[in-house]
């Protein structure tokens, strides 16, 4: 495994500016997820360290050297994409050695034989090896995918939003496997994603990108509690937080525009007068949808409240983000 740096990339695809100017370290060992909504300059980013793209300024440095001369090959990274991108006629078990009988590594049978009754048991994908990938789910066949890039060992492993088309319970399984793995391996993940629970429960780091520019890079924790502006603010967290105008519980912080409030930090009890307009009970948490005065807000109550639509209560801000007019934390 390796460090990545990637100092001062800029990629434009004509009048487009796809990247800008975005410096990160992704250390050793590390699962760091990027996030932001489509166009914001994830898999450009991945398409540079792969080598599928060469930047138009900047440098990307893979244990300490720079890469940029290097064919895709040499770089030794391993990509998964959204797709699966598997050979149809193949079974299972030649999918995974595709790639270890490549004249690029060419490894021994009994290596590749080896390492592929290794991956497959990490997977859990042994007992289908002799199938061809056309039987498979999809969720196997994305299991398959993402073991074509474990068989290699690369430096780091760059992942294009590989759960995004698998639904929810699948999404679910694959993020504790793809978390268990990285635990497993010690390997270096690059994870693409514009779901906010994939960055909340695997990354060890997220950086937020926003039209090109990396706008915060820091753990989970850190940009959930302490986010740079709106923007991050609203890419974490579900139900998202609430905007508001600054003066909405009263007075507000010099230069502040808007106040921020996770629907934890809406306490209800005593405060500003807000009517309940929907009650959704979700097993271990109950979200209430509030109206205050010409504002929604989203706030939890306890599972068991017996709060009901038309009601009316209290509710205060606690430890409240504050951000000015151009949506900057102050």
């Amino acid at each position: 495994m390796a460090e990545v740096i990637l100092t001062g990339l800029r990629k434009a695809f004509g009048a487009t500016q796809a990247l800008a100017d975005v410096s990160m370290t992704i250390p050793d060992g590390a699962f760091v997820v990027l996030l932001g909504p489509t166009g914001a300059g994830k898999t450009t980013t991945l398409r540079l360290i792969a080598g599928l793209d060469r930047p138009d300024a900047g440098d990307i440095r893979i244990a300490g050297r720079s890469v940029l001369s290097d064919t895709p090959a040499q770089r030794d990274v391993a990509m998964v994409f959204q797709q699966y991108s598997l050979y149809p006629h193949l079974s299972v078990r030649d999918n995974l050695a595709f790639p270890l009988r490549s004249p690029v590594l060419n490894w021994p049978e009994a290596d590749i034989a080896r390492k592929v009754a290794e991956v497959a048991e990490v997977l859990r994908i042994g007992h289908k090896l002799e199938n061809k990938a056309t039987q498979l789910s999809g969720g196997e066949m994305q299991r398959v995918s993402i073991g074509r890039a474990l068989v290699r060992n690369p430096r780091i492993y760059l992942m294009d939003e590989p759960l995004s088309s698998l639904d929810a319970k699948l999404r679910a399984d694959l993020r504790i496997e793809l978390k268990r793995i990285h635990s497993d391996l010690g390997a270096t993940f690059l994870y693409v994603t514009h779901d906010q629970i994939e960055a909340m429960t695997m990354a060890t780091h997220v950086g937020v990108l926003d039209q090109g520019r990396l706008v915060q890079f820091g753990t989970p924790r850190e940009i959930y509690e302490n986010p740079v502006s709106t923007y991050v603010a609203s890419r974490l967290g579900q139900p998202r937080i609430n905007i508001l105008p600054a003066d909405a519980f009263g007075a507000a912080p010099a230069g502040a525009a808007r106040i921020g409030l996770r629907p934890e930090h809406v306490m209800v009890g005593e405060g500003q007068p807000a009517t309940v307009r929907r009650v959704e009970h979700l097993g271990d948490q109950t979200r209430l949808h509030l109206s205050m005065g010409p504002h929604d807000i989203v706030t939890l109550a306890d599972p068991h409240t017996t709060l009901t639509p038309g009601q009316t209560l209290s509710i205060r801000p606690q430890n409240p983000l504050w951000f000015d007019a151009s949506g900057n934390r102050i």
